[in-house]
């Protein structure tokens, strides 16, 4: 009798900032309660950002019932405490008079087609003064609980990070990245330009790898999974219509952050993988508004996703062992590469769906590739 091939599985958490990360603990936490998985049994887990956090924390060992516990204020003795007030106040302090990276910025100005708006944007703003050493105090409190250390990095864990003065992404914890530590590692991925200083690994300056991708899913590609769960805070297929200028700004860029996912899960469906992505709806957004780094809202976020994401899983339950044909997204955003969006039920109040789900129904066509030896970016500036 032929041996069952295990599945290979994989975990992708992307950038959102704090109410990013209450969103994505309370996805999370639905994940559990629907399905019965623990979300630490990934084979493969990806952060970004706000994600890499989540994503450390899962993969030394800490359970989302914890992380849950700290978005309600509970924080029980020897747990990692996850409490962002000590980042500071939910605007920027007064930045650098310098030009955040010159390099990358002459480099946009030379090869624009290369370049993101977002990538120009973080090289043109003044550095930033805001220090990050609270998330890697978090991280390192964690890892010295697991003994973990640059040594011993989870071996299924994945941290994704900007060079900031080439462009190029890195993906730390591969073979052939830069030597660092767990903490090192999520700090430069949460380093948002112009708001904190970047971070300095083997001589080179990182910052938050959202600034290239919301989630990076494409660095996946190579990695042969089987099932990939994606949670994308940044990104929205159904966004409401706030009036608030910020609110509208922050709206715009999160359909360009969509639009960047949508190509990305055409990569990863390429490979035969299952994708399934999760994204804020319109009740999650109307909680978060503007300010994604506004702390005051984390407990009503993380609180609404957890009602939002149980109805989108249960959807995603029940549409796993239906075929279903294409659908378009919602409005302002282009048509997503994606085999299905199923509809999700209207609120009470009688709304659009809180939250869209987009799942692709895995269609191998080959032997899955192995990960590749190094996983970091060209140099954009070249």
């Amino acid at each position: 009798m032929p041996r069952k091939q295990i599945r290979r599985r994989g975990l992708v958490l992307g950038a959102g900032g704090v109410l990013g990360s209450a969103w994505t603990i309370g996805a999370l936490r639905a994940y559990q309660l629907q399905t019965g998985e623990d979300a630490r049994s990934f084979d493969l887990i990806v952060g970004t950002s706000a994600g890499s956090v989540v994503a450390a924390l899962l993969s030394l060992g800490v359970g989302v019932d914890t992380m849950a516990d700290s978005e309600r204020g509970l924080y029980e003795s020897g747990t990692p405490v996850l409490d962002y007030r000590d980042l500071g106040a939910s605007l920027p302090p007064p930045p650098r008079m310098r030009m955040g990276s010159p390099r990358l910025l002459t480099s946009a100005v030379l090869h624009p087609r290369r370049m993101t708006p977002m990538v120009a944007l973080a090289a043109l703003l003044p550095q930033g003064r805001g220090t990050i050493s609270a998330v890697g105090d978090l991280v390192a409190s964690a890892a010295a609980q697991h003994a973990a250390s640059v040594t011993s990095w989870p071996g299924r864990l994945r941290v994704v990070a900007m060079d900031f003065d080439t462009g190029g992404r890195v993906l730390f914890g591969a073979d052939g990245t830069p030597r660092a530590t767990i903490a090192q590692a999520v700090m430069a991925s949460c380093a948002i330009p112009g708001w904190y200083a970047p971070i300095t690994i083997g001589g080179r300056r990182f910052v938050d790898g959202g600034t290239r991708s919301p989630t990076s899913l494409d660095l996946c590609v190579e990695a042969g999974l089987d099932e990939i769960l994606v949670l994308a805070p940044a990104c929205a297929f159904d966004c409401d219509r706030p009036r608030h200028p910020v609110a509208i700004a922050e709206r715009r860029l999160r359909r360009a952050a969509t639009r960047r996912l949508a190509r990305e899960i055409t990569l990863a469906e390429a490979t035969g993988a299952r994708v399934s992505v999760l994204s804020p709806g319109r009740e999650d957004l109307e909680v978060m508004g503007g300010n994604v780094m506004d702390v005051t809202r984390r407990a009503e976020v993380f609180e609404t996703a957890l009602r939002t994401c149980a109805t989108a899983f249960t959807d995603l339950a029940r549409s796993a062992a239906v075929p279903q044909r294409a659908a378009p997204v919602a409005a302002g955003t282009r048509r997503a590469p994606v085999s299905a969006v199923p509809a999700v039920p209207p609120t009470a109040s009688g709304t659009a769906g809180v939250t869209r789900l987009a799942t692709a129904p895995g269609r191998r066509t080959g032997p899955a590739r192995r990960p590749a030896t190094v996983r970091e970016e060209p140099d954009l500036a070249g």
